[in-house]
């Protein structure tokens, strides 16, 4: 089978790197030939990717209601009668309208749905007050037409993005959209079983990973940390994995706090795991998120979680078992949920335990049979 996966980049991102699980796990396979497609050269993943067949394609296709549509996907196109496969699957919006602007006979497409993508939106009245709006509507109605012509797979992430998906295509496609849960490299963040009473009790380490934007919500945690400290019974330091364009307004509420010692911003890296393997206890603060990959990496590493609730990440905290959701942004609430962690040894081992074993379902392995079947059904 000889299968293309599509993606715009190779940004720091949780869809990004779960192409990157798929195609070295796929790649493994003696039956599989696998080959990645990216849309602009940007790769932060040296360290996943060194091992894989990829291919920079200057296609790209700009839809336009005015008629001034920019279509160009000579490169795509190459490729494809190139490669010949027998699957392509596009990850993001993006590689999605390159790659269907054109279909090939024989070939079985699947769209990722990594996220409630706004352009599938059904028509309402907004639409018509907004040029955005119509835009993504327009977009949508042409990938449509594609869809019904190559019955389409639409693999959802968790259960928020599968209804989102099945809410807004129409019923004939309803039934070609598939759930399966995000996956991780297991091995890769599982280490030997973390213990409290091994934990310095002056200092707690907590860790959040996600790009420093809006919607990952830094801020709240911040304030959480500020409530910790203050209650003067132990030391609780953060450290921040990710980078992006709220990294100045999350450094002024730092300083704000006067927390330079206690908040320290990673920005990217390659040995996310090192740090899970360090820390207490996986903080996440998300409001919105697909999934919620990191979570399960931390599970992997021993961590139990607090995190808020983001939709998608509904499919992965178990309550009382591996994690705490708060349903409300109260950074008092937050706060108390790691303390009743903390300050419970016997609460900590046992959700560290089901972490690590629940974290085991979400391995690569089990996952990329799985797509194989979907592949071939």
């Amino acid at each position: 089978m000889n299968i293309i996966h599509i993606i715009p980049s190779l940004r720091k991102g949780g869809a990004e790197r779960l192409v990157l699980n798929i195609c070295n796990e796929l790649q493994k396979r003696t039956d599989v030939v696998v080959k990645l497609v990216v849309l602009h050269p940007e790769n932060e993943y040296e360290f996943l990717s060194k091992d894989l067949d990829i291919e920079l394609c200057n296609s790209k296709v700009v839809p336009s209601i005015s008629g001034k549509t920019i279509a160009d996907i000579y490169d795509l196109e190459k490729i494809i009668s190139d490669f010949k496969p027998d699957i392509i699957h596009s990850h993001l919006f993006e590689a999605e309208m390159v790659s269907r602007w054109n279909l090939f006979p024989g070939i079985r497409y699947s769209t990722h749905c990594h996220n409630n993508m706004k352009q599938f939106r059904n028509f309402s009245f907004n639409t018509l007050l907004s040029k955005t709006l119509l835009t993504n509507f327009y977009e949508k109605k042409l990938l449509l037409k594609k869809y019904y012509s190559c019955n389409n797979k639409f693999i959802a992430i968790s259960k928020n993005t599968e209804a989102y998906f099945k809410k807004n295509l129409p019923k004939n496609l309803q039934n070609n959209v598939l759930r399966l849960n995000n996956a991780i490299d297991f091995n890769r963040f599982s280490h030997k079983e973390r213990n409290l009473q091994s934990f310095d009790r002056l200092t707690i380490k907590l860790v959040s990973i996600g790009s420093l934007i809006e919607i990952k919500n830094h801020l709240f945690l911040i304030d959480v940390i500020n409530i910790l400290n203050n209650k003067g019974t132990m030391s609780f330091n953060l450290i921040i994995i990710g980078e992006g364009p709220m990294r100045p307004v999350i450094e002024d509420r730092i300083n704000e706090y006067k927390m330079q010692e206690r908040i320290r911003l990673i920005g990217l890296t390659d040995d996310v795991e090192e740090y899970l393997k360090e820390a207490d206890l996986y903080v996440y603060s998300c409001i919105k998120e697909g999934f919620g990959l990191t979570l399960i990496e931390a599970m992997a590493s021993g961590l139990p979680v607090v995190c808020l609730d983001g939709g998608g990440n509904r499919d992965i905290i178990v309550e009382g078992k591996n994690g705490f959701m708060i349903h409300e942004q109260d950074p008092e609430l937050f706060a108390d949920k790691i303390m009743e962690l903390i300050e419970n040894k016997e609460l900590y081992n046992s959700m560290s335990e089901f972490s690590v074993q629940y974290a085991m379902r979400f391995d690569i392995k089990n996952y990329a049979d799985r797509l194989l079947e979907i592949y071939s059904t």
